[in-house]
């Protein structure tokens, strides 16, 4: 993609599911195939498992919580983002691998639980055009700050979420799994105050597809 292309920001739909899986495979650096392949049957692809996930309504992790970069029929990224609720008192506790990320919560702060874009397609302005409309639709629901969980480890994603004005608010030693792309160091809660709107470049959130330039 050369930077005449432009590619469009748009609403996820039901049938958009296998590619969510795909990107959340890419973005979470294993978690994701941590989590799913506990809840595979035997012989079903993890992939499959995310997919159902996403293809599911009503609840956080859905299609209708993602928004995806697309140029014709062809998706280039997503992120996905929801408001992250107070915690339940009477949820069971996470096992050993998830409880780090489970005690990095931060209620009341829209998260973004994944951002990925298709290798090709990288270095494009993409990945900040989505958190650009993340952070109008914070603002459109009141809410003061985005957050997000990121390895130390993985470096290129880090250094991105610090130049986009994220700050290290907590962190937890990762606990390691043969699904998890990293062994070491910890899980960083990541967190960004938003501005106020009047400082903000107003967005308007897609109905249909809105161009931009790549």
């Amino acid at each position: 993609m050369t930077c005449q292309d432009t590619f469009d920001i748009r609403w996820a739909r039901p049938v958009d599911a296998a590619e969510i899986a795909r990107l959340f495979l890419m973005s979470s650096d294993g978690l994701a195939a941590y989590i799913w392949s506990r809840h595979a049957r035997e012989g079903e692809p993890v992939e499959a498992v995310g997919a159902a996930r996403y293809a599911r309504t009503g609840t956080a992790f859905s299609y209708e919580n993602c928004l995806l970069a697309t140029r014709g029929d062809e998706v280039l990224g997503m992120i996905h983002a929801f408001e992250m609720p107070e915690p339940d008192s009477e949820a069971a506790s996470p096992d050993r691998v998830l409880a780090p990320y489970a005690e990095l919560e931060d209620p009341g702060s829209l998260y973004i639980s994944g951002l990925a874009v298709h290798a090709p397609f990288r270095e494009h302005g993409i990945g900040g055009t989505l958190l650009d409309y993340v952070e109008a639709l914070a603002l459109t629901r009141a809410l003061p700050r985005l957050s997000l969980i990121c390895f130390e480890q993985n470096v290129p994603a880090r250094d991105f979420y610090l130049r986009r004005g994220f700050a290290v608010a907590d962190r937890r030693p990762i606990v390691p799994h043969p699904c998890l792309h990293y062994t070491k160091g910890d899980a960083l809660l990541m967190v960004r105050p938003l501005m106020d709107a009047a400082d903000t470049p107003e967005i308007r959130l897609p109905e249909t597809a809105v161009q931009h330039a790549g």
